[in-house]
């Protein structure tokens, strides 16, 4: 699924959103997640702290009612995307790092890690071991030869 341009507005316009309930002060927010959570029926796109408290919400239009078959790969890979275009805003935000943006599905059920902001790193989804084993056994292959 491409994401259009009025679908970037509103998720630019959600992170942003999410950053100005964090202003910068003095004492950062506590925190250690933000979880996003999507609904592929109604299309509504909320975030909420690590108690459940919800930040901001809007509605995609572009998702209400998606028959996407891999709808919530497809909108991991938007917003991250879009957390890693926005990371001014993103890695900015005033909360106790390392925090990070978590995609939940209509349950509330973890999915997908999309962005971890750390002092020193960042890391933009996916799995951290992807291929660990695959380098190993190559590494192991040279190591023998």
């Amino acid at each position: 699924m491409e994401a259009n341009n009025s679908t970037i507005t509103q998720i630019e316009r959600f992170i942003r959103k999410i950053a100005q309930k964090f202003p910068d002060t003095d004492e950062p927010s506590i925190m250690t997640d933000i979880h996003i959570s999507v609904s592929q029926d109604s299309g509504e796109l909320l975030a909420f702290d690590d108690d459940d408290n919800e930040i901001t919400r809007c509605v995609v239009d572009q998702w209400i009612n998606s028959q996407e078959p891999n709808f919530y790969n497809s909108v991991a890979s938007i917003l991250r995307h879009e957390l890693e275009r926005l990371n001014d805003v993103s890695d900015n935000i005033c909360v106790l790092k390392p925090y990070s943006f978590i995609l939940e599905n209509d349950e509330r059920e973890h999915y997908s890690e999309l962005y971890i902001v750390d002092s020193d790193i960042k890391i933009i989804g996916g799995d951290l071991m992807e291929g660990l084993e695959d380098d190993l056994d190559n590494f192991f292959k040279k190591l023998i030869e």
